[in-house]
């Protein structure tokens, strides 16, 4: 049957526009006056990939002419957000086996592709289409630091720049580039406002955001992990959400939060194989394997792996790390979707506090020093299984069911300060611990999702429930110092540092003298609705309530712990709202209120009850741009940060250790990140943070006093540039203020700046690409420190001038 050619559409503003009609038959072709290249919104719904495009067609005006055999059983995922009508055009057509071309006389002609990844690198789908790059997600390639959407602050996945709060997305273009293989590195460089924190040596990756400590509370695609390292592997980017997530994910501390979103199986088959090399006799090797397991391409797999393994440039410190993380994508039809992840992960490390305090500051030209004990070294073990289903009812509606089962066995073992060094200037006391921890927790969430109109006004609603339960059990744990009269010899000299002088017999001889069972359980209902008038303004509503339960225990045996353990439970109701104004494309100006219910401040002595838990609130008001034809965005926020209800001495009771919820702390500031390109060729992340942090109201002696490890200023610069083709060089750094090494303010870290570079490589051969590249960190060998443990004076150490090498094979 011959082909048919449907003209549609009136004329506007002397342009006539023929728009593409679906047809009945063998094939289809349709025509329209050639679109210009415009950024415009667009909002197409997932469905058939045939629908999206008559869709696109007539949004835009394209001249689309194809054969509608080669578009019969392909879907098109949602396309939301604003793009020139050739970059939504591309995007509509990733991992779908098609191209398009534009022909002489200006038809956009879409066709099957020849070649794909696998077949030939230079043969990807195109990003730069009229002058302006579309970020794709899927594509392994993309080099683009700009975002334009993220789900971890609305659950759902609409454009930043309609987004009334601040969320910051770090790419992984971004970790490419840097060669983060650290998770605190890839945030802390590129986050405006973020600072590592450090609670029990390095056993966790924890941050301090706007002032305030996450808890170790980390969240993986929406689920909080339980206490732990984090592998960046299989991250596809990382999203910070500023102030507090409460409303959405339940009981957290106020700061934000860090969610790291992972790789998903795609359709297009791609193997890459890299190894790294650095200082230190760090040596990493990574895997990523991907692509469909059926010609049908309904059911797609990904395998990420790590190996890592090197020693440091502090003495007697090393560690090795086994990661793999299989995933299994299963899309029967364009309305169902199922996910299954699991992860493996092995540590073995050494606990390492750092260097010890003098007086006020910590000791330098020490960065070295460790003053631990190879004899202990403590070990992690994590099973982690995620599993998601989603079925969309239509375009408008859908509903997604997850769960998340999280596991970590740890072994402790090692010494720690027992303060700050003695008078003498040299030695130090120290405790020791050993013994194990089982944490598990399990996530589950179900969410239903919908667009709809009233009266004129556009809806984004979503409506949802959660549950979360955590459980650590520490059965058998010793804790013992010379200082307390154990009979170890724990005492270190830092000017003749000894690695045998603990008595280990005496230490396995102690039996186990602190027990501890922990439980977090809570149930929660949100509701959300993103309305949206005259397509410029935004008003986003929502609420949470929460019923929460918290148990935490420690007895004087394992048996007294369990039986003297019990469990306290919370209700409370959180609101957030935010309104958001765009008056034009580039440029848009929100503000937000929001609360928070916080940590469970346990069981009060005196009278048997419970105190009230911790919460917060918040003001922000900010502007977010989007320059460059789009290719470069900015936030600016200002907000105002309270939280309350936190412990401090009863002043009512003659006992010092009688406590009451009448604390408060805050934290005040500007924040600006700006990310994204200059030009083609020129990639730029920026960051500032002014952070004033104080706790406001306590009875302990700390009112006034500035919030522990929380700079007043920080900056951040990275720039690279892609000189040719195949030659890439970046510069950047790092500004960090003095910070303040404990709550009481007695000692403080002083600020420091570092310089970091990059070179990378690219050379074809045959169908792979061979990518070689070396980093820099610290190019002018600083001294700093990044940071102070939470509940003892020591300094954690940045590493010295040190180098990563990388040879990375794309095939």
């Amino acid at each position: 049957m011959t082909p048919k050619y449907t003209n549609i559409g009136p004329c506007r503003r002397g342009l006539r526009r023929r728009v593409a009609a679906l047809a009945l038959g063998a094939g289809i072709a349709v025509t329209a006056a050639h679109a210009d290249d415009a950024v415009r919104p667009f909002d197409i719904p997932a469905g058939t990939l045939a629908t999206a495009l008559n869709r696109l067609a007539e949004n835009a005006g394209l001249q689309l002419v194809y054969d509608a055999s080669i578009a019969e059983g392909l879907s098109s995922r949602p396309l939301r957000g604003s793009y020139t009508p050739e970059a939504a055009l591309q995007l509509l057509l990733r991992d779908s086996g098609l191209s398009y071309r534009i022909a002489e006389n200006g038809n956009v002609v879409i066709e099957k592709q020849t070649l794909n990844y696998r077949q030939d690198p230079a043969a990807l789908p195109a990003v730069n289409v009229i002058g302006n790059k579309a970020y794709d997600p899927n594509n392994p390639f993309n080099q683009l630091y700009a975002v334009p959407n993220a789900s971890t602050a609305t659950k759902t996945n609409i454009a930043i720049m309609d987004t009334p709060v601040s969320v910051q997305v770090v790419p992984r273009s971004i970790l490419n580039d840097q060669q983060a293989v650290r998770f605190e590195d890839a945030v802390i460089n590129n986050v405006s406002g973020v600072q590592r924190a450090y609670g029990t040596a390095d056993m966790y990756e924890s941050f301090i955001v706007r002032g305030f400590d996450s808890g170790e509370q980390n969240y993986r695609n929406g689920f909080r992990r339980s206490m732990g390292k984090f592998d960046v592997s299989n991250m596809e980017q990382i999203e910070v959400l500023k102030g507090p997530a409460a409303v959405l994910y339940g009981r957290l501390q106020p700061g934000g939060m860090v969610n790291y979103v992972t790789k998903k199986p795609l359709a297009t088959p791609y193997y890459p194989l890299q190894q790294q090399f650095g200082s230190f006799s760090e040596y990493r090797t990574t895997v990523d394997a991907t692509g469909p397991l059926d010609s049908a391409k309904t059911l797609l797999y990904r395998f990420n792996g790590a190996y890592d393994s090197g020693e440091s440039f502090r003495d007697i410190v090393d560690h090795e790390r086994i990661f793999i993380a299989p995933s299994l994508t299963w899309r029967p039809n364009d309305r169902f979707e199922a996910n299954l992840d699991i992860e493996k992960r092995h540590d073995n490390y050494m606990d390492d506090y750092g260097v010890p305090v003098l007086d006020n500051r910590p000791v330098v030209g020490r960065r070295n020093l460790f003053t631990g004990d190879p004899a202990f070294r403590p070990r992690q073990d994590n099973t982690l299984v995620y599993a998601d289903w989603s079925f969309k009812f239509n375009d408008d509606w859908a509903i997604k069911h997850k769960f998340q089962w999280d596991e970590t066995d740890i072994v402790f073992g090692g010494p720690g300060p027992n303060g700050k060094l003695n008078a003498d200037g040299r030695t130090l006391g120290r405790w020791v611990i050993t013994g194990t921890s089982e944490r598990r927790s399990y996530s589950t969430s179900l969410d239903l999702t919908g667009k709809f109109e009233t009266y004129g006004l556009k809806h984004n609603v979503l409506v949802g429930g959660d549950w979360f339960f955590f459980n650590q059990d520490a059965p058998d744990n010793m804790f013992a110092s010379s200082d307390w009269g154990d009979p170890i010899n724990s005492t270190f000299d830092i000017d003749n540092p000894r690695y045998d002088t603990i008595d280990v017999a005496a230490v396995n001889a102690i039996r186990p003298n602190w027990f501890w069972r922990e439980r977090d359980d809570w149930y929660g209902v949100y509701f959300q609705d993103q309305i949206t008038i005259w397509d410029k303004l935004h008003i986003m509503g929502g609420g949470r309530y929460d019923m929460a339960g918290y148990g935490g225990f420690g007895g004087t045996s394992w048996e007294a712990t369990k039986d003297g353990f019990s469990m306290r439970h919370e209700d409370k109701f959180t609101p957030r709202v935010g309104i958001l104004y765009q008056p034009w494309d580039w440029l848009s100006v929100y503000g937000n209120y929001v609360e928070s219910f916080g940590s469970n401040n346990g069981r009060n002595g005196l009278t048997g009850g419970t105190f009230q838990p911790q919460s917060a609130e918040q003001y922000e008001i900010g502007f977010k741009t989007e320059l460059f034809e789009k290719r470069l965005s900015s936030t600016v926020a200002y907000y105002h940060l309270k939280k309350t209800n936190m412990l401090t001495a009863d002043l009512s009771t003659p006992d010092p250790l009688d406590q009451v919820a009448i604390g408060e702390a805050r934290s005040q500031g500007i924040e600006v990140d700006i990310k994204g390109q200059l030009s083609d060729n020129f990639s730029l992340v920026t960051t500032y943070a002014y952070t004033d942090g104080r706790v406001s109201k306590d009875n302990n002696g700390t009112e006034g006093k500035r919030l522990l490890n929380v700079p007043e200023h920080q900056a951040s610069l990275w720039g690279s540039y892609q000189f040719t083709e195949h030659f890439k060089a970046g510069l950047g750094g790092v500004v960090v203020g003095k910070r303040e090494g404990d709550t009481a303010n007695s000692f403080q870290l002083p600020g420091y700046t570092r310089l970091d570079a990059m070179a990378a490589y690219v050379q074809p051969i045959g169908k792979t690409r061979l990518t070689a590249q070396v980093n820099v960190y610290n190019l002018l060998d600083k001294e700093y420190f990044t940071g102070s443990t939470s509940w003892i004076p020591t300094a954690n150490v940045g590493a010295p001038i040190s180098a990563m090498g990388s040879l990375k094979l794309e095939y």
